[in-house]
């Protein structure tokens, strides 16, 4: 108990805190839905309030500083516990909603998945709505990186919640010379941006309600949406290009504009060789796929098809999952390549999933070191990004993630198909999931959605999303016998 009750006693903490998130959609109820709505989100504070505060008083006594161990654990719980009451509100207000979807609807939201189990959103109160798009824009930057953020006030060091929570290969990396500042910082750049983005929704045509809601979604590369059309709700042009913007800066290291913001000078991201990547591959793809849409008479208009092609590459690529139209009606090498795009264009540090650009450059420029060293045993060359040689333990990191996505990939598909699904709907379950994309193709295409699964298989996609959102490494190492040993 001595072990692990300071681990609890900050979850504890935690879920006291996380509690008064609730407030934001009762807020909605009271003016949108009336007041018999706002029971809902009472209860589900109380009840998390409630059960945080007894842990916390039971596990008073064991206070001490977390160790490596104890963040991994600890982010672990957090992605786990949260969810569970986060769903609780949902089962209330949801007639006839099973624990498993409404966990999966809540993993999904603070994991910022956009996989949706519901239907008939459009008829749901607005409150609801609300509380899943919001539940993205906690998670998208990660609720642990806001917990390092206000740990201080509580006298406890944050470096190890946030080397186990950041996404990417090079963690040891701060901004300022304290990890508080740095997530405050982060979380400063990220509140600016969320409310540009919400002024843009609001003046481009959507509702305060809807531009909320959008925001959140968008801001933490999500996907939520309160209308089971997405964005083809609204079929505008406008609102696709704010979305497309937003979408598109959300997809970059938070940690760039932060520096630009100190530095005052563009210099930082515009030689970032991730962001260079990043951007170049975007404009291809949009490019690519305008053609194929024309080539193939999937779209006749050539700008309709550059908006279609634009919107979606972006929506997809940085795993956000927007839809404005059934792509997967168009030429199947288009669907497949939006699926592959969401596997690794986001950049490390973004509020996006997959196994981000920076690891696709360094895998790449490993092959073409290892092909030179074929024919050159004795050369020396090193792998660089910009100006900086990447030393071999951030290789062999990289490396062994690979191996691990790889093999949870086909294990996850197996575990699918051995329950009945067809080859596409398990292959695209498992990559929409393990990268947080959202969407699959098949039958939870994006004109379906993950409601057609069975319990089994909505556990295998709840536990792929906290593995992708976890980045894999933060999660399997609880399954090494070393971790728990004294």
């Amino acid at each position: 108990m001595s072990s692990i009750a300071p681990v609890l006693n900050i979850l504890a903490r935690i879920m006291v805190g996380y509690s008064f998130l609730f407030l934001v959609p009762m807020g909605w109820a009271w003016s949108h839905d009336g007041a018999a709505h706002m029971d809902v989100w009472l209860h589900g504070m109380a009840l998390t309030s409630g059960v945080g505060l007894v842990v916390w008083l039971a596990t008073s006594r064991y206070l001490r500083e977390l160790l490596p161990r104890d963040g991994f654990l600890l982010v672990n719980l957090v992605w786990t516990v949260l969810p569970a009451f986060s769903a609780v509100p949902l089962m209330l207000a949801i007639d006839g909603l099973s624990f498993t979807d409404a966990y999966f609807e809540a993993m999904s939201g603070l994991t910022a998945t956009g996989a949706t189990a519901l239907s008939g959103l459009d008829a749901l109160p607005v409150s609801v709505n609300v509380w899943r798009c919001f539940l993205q824009l906690i998670g998208g930057l990660g609720v642990m990186l806001l917990v390092v953020a206000v740990l201080p006030l509580l006298g406890l060091g944050g470096v190890q919640l946030y080397k186990a929570e950041t996404p990417g290969p090079m963690k040891d990396a701060r901004l300022t010379p304290r990890i508080a500042e740095t997530a405050r910082g982060l979380w400063s750049v990220y509140f600016v941006f969320s409310v540009a983005c919400m002024l843009a929704y609001h003046y481009a045509g959507m509702s305060w309600a809807d531009a909320f809601m959008h925001m959140c979604s968008t801001m933490g590369l999500g996907g939520f949406s309160s209308h089971d059309a997405s964005f083809g709700f609204w079929n505008s042009p406008d609102l696709e290009l704010v979305a497309m913007v937003f979408m598109a800066l959300s997809g970059i290291s938070f940690a760039r504009y932060f520096i630009l913001w100190r530095t005052r000078s563009p210099r930082s991201l515009v030689r970032d060789a991730e962001v260079r990547a990043y951007v170049v591959t975007l404009f291809a793809s949009s490019i690519g796929l305008t053609i194929v849409l024309l080539a193939h008479g999937a779209v006749e208009q050539p700008l309709d098809a550059l908006r279609m092609a634009a919107f979606h590459v972006v929506s997809l690529a940085t795993t956000t999952g927007y839809a404005s139209v059934d792509y997967a009606m168009w030429p199947v090498f288009a669907p497949v390549w939006l699926m592959f795009l969401g596997t690794f264009v986001s950049c490390a540090g973004s509020t996006g999933g997959g196994i981000k650009m920076v690891r696709m450059v360094l895998l790449i420029k490993q092959s073409r070191r290892e092909l030179v060293r074929a024919i050159h045993p004795r050369v020396v060359n090193p792998v660089t990004m910009g100006r900086a040689t990447i030393p071999a333990t951030v290789i062999a990191a990289v490396m062994a993630f690979m191996l691990i996505y790889g093999a949870s990939t086909i294990g996850l598909t197996m575990l699918m198909l051995l329950s009945g699904l067809d080859i596409i709907t398990a292959f695209s379950a498992v990559v929409a999931t393990v990268n947080n994309i959202g969407p699959g193709l098949g039958l939870v295409g994006p004109a379906g959605n993950f409601g057609v699964l069975t319990d089994f298989q909505t556990w295998i996609c709840t536990l792929a999303m906290l593995l992708g959102r976890l980045e894999l490494l933060a999660v399997m190492v609880l399954f090494v016998p070393q971790f728990w040993r004294k």
